[in-house]
């Protein structure tokens, strides 16, 4: 992948040939994040983004603690989605008063737990707005809160929508006034809207459309808020290129989009400041999972490449996080990446499952057992969303370089 250079023939991560990286780590299989391509990824969109949008990371995507601590010092803010979260982005050194705690199910010593860290609170359901106010009174602290809104549209496009429809994730929009009546009743803190449509697009045009929507739908429902809104947090969706055919997400359109946006909030909601939350787009291309091939073998005339790693490590390369018709990510032998041998092969883990597949069927180079696969695009939902526990591997270890 055209974020990594290709030194004598391996692959460079971090400043390091892979083979050494991997003498480093001292174990396969394992991930790599990239510093420098975290770092370009977010200095890129922000020369692009106007003054006024904040850059949230959502923490979901990646939560490892190290990662997260250099994030903090690059972006805006931090959203969780658990107190187990809240806990990695403030030991990570993000302030409190720019983390937000979002999740369809928050528990009432979590809500406690927000209130008491001082975070904002993206309200969810009805329910959670007592446990919040007893916090608040217990604490004498006022609870900060934002409402979450189901939108009546979806983000066209999405691998995975989070809107429009009968959803477990934030209020009704229709239901909306009547929450924030009872917000204004129970004296919490109110702050803004939270509305976030879906994920994994990688069509400008169709987040322009939803950004706008949100927007339009924001400016309605601050008519009914108790104060002014200050956050308007239009969520994500900026996707990133997986599969063979894929195109990278142009983001011209959206920050000219997002432009115009801040400029109609500057006269419509002047105390308000709009917020992009992101994880997958800022952390997938930084990433790689690398295993190492431990057996070659040959069945019925096909190829397969035996590795220490896979599904139980990343879910998501295995086609089994998602993805309706299985599709290869970017794969290659990590220290033969200019060998000139090439043959269609069938990469798999040690686990006994026909599911434990990393490619399959795909042209890589002549590989032999102690060779280096490289999973690329694997910096998000890689080792934290996968099933490490099945079967009873090892663990798989993660750096950050």
């Amino acid at each position: 992948m055209g974020q990594f250079q290709v030194r004598n023939g391996e692959l460079v991560v971090g400043g390091l040939p892979l083979s050494r990286l991997a003498a480093r780590v001292g174990q396969t299989p394992f991930y790599a994040y990239d510093r420098a391509v975290l770092r370009e990824r977010v200095e890129s969109l922000r020369g692009l983004l106007p003054p006024g949008v904040a850059l949230h990371y959502a923490l979901k995507a990646n939560p490892m603690p190290a990662l997260v601590q250099f994030l903090a010092g690059l972006v805006d803010g931090i959203d969780v989605a658990s107190a187990g979260e809240l806990k990695v982005a403030l030991d990570a050194g993000a302030r409190p008063s720019d983390v937000s705690f979002a999740g369809p199910g928050k528990r009432d010593q979590e809500l406690h737990q927000a209130v008491a860290a001082g975070v904002l609170v993206h309200v969810e359901s009805p329910r959670e707005l007592r446990p919040l106010a007893d916090a608040s009174a217990a604490l004498g602290l006022g609870a900060r809160v934002a409402v979450r809104v189901n939108p009546d549209f979806e983000l066209k496009g999405s691998g995975m929508k989070m809107g429009g429809g009968p959803k477990p994730f934030g209020v009704d929009a229709e239901q909306v006034p009547a929450l924030l009546q009872e917000v204004r009743a129970m004296g919490l803190a109110f702050e803004g809207f939270h509305l976030f449509a879906g994920s994994q697009n990688l069509r400008a045009e169709s987040i322009c459309e939803a950004q706008r929507q949100s927007y339009a739908m924001a400016l309605r429902l601050a008519d009914h808020a108790p104060a002014a809104v200050r956050s308007l947090n239009l969520g994500g969706g900026f996707g990133v290129p997986y599969f063979p055919g894929e195109q990278h997400l142009d983001l011209q359109p959206i920050a000219d989009n997002l432009a115009e946006l801040t400029a109609r909030a500057s006269v419509d909601l002047p105390q308000a400041r709009l917020v992009l939350e992101l994880g997958r787009f800022l952390v997938a291309p930084a990433g790689i999972y690398v295993c190492r091939v431990v057996d070659r073998k040959q069945s019925r005339g096909q190829v397969f490449l035996v590795t220490d790693g896979g599904m139980h490590h990343h879910l998501a390369a295995s086609g089994n996080f998602g993805q309706v018709v299985r599709r290869n990510y970017p794969v290659a032998i990590g220290n033969r990446m200019d060998a000139a041998a090439r043959e269609t092969v069938t990469v798999t883990g040690p686990l006994c499952t026909p599911l434990d597949v990393l490619a399959e069927r795909m042209p890589l180079s002549q590989a032999a057992q102690g060779d280096l696969v490289v999973v690329f695009q694997s910096g998000a939902y890689g080792a934290s969303a996968s099933p490490s526990a099945f079967l009873g591997h090892p663990a798989c270890m993660e750096v950050l370089v």
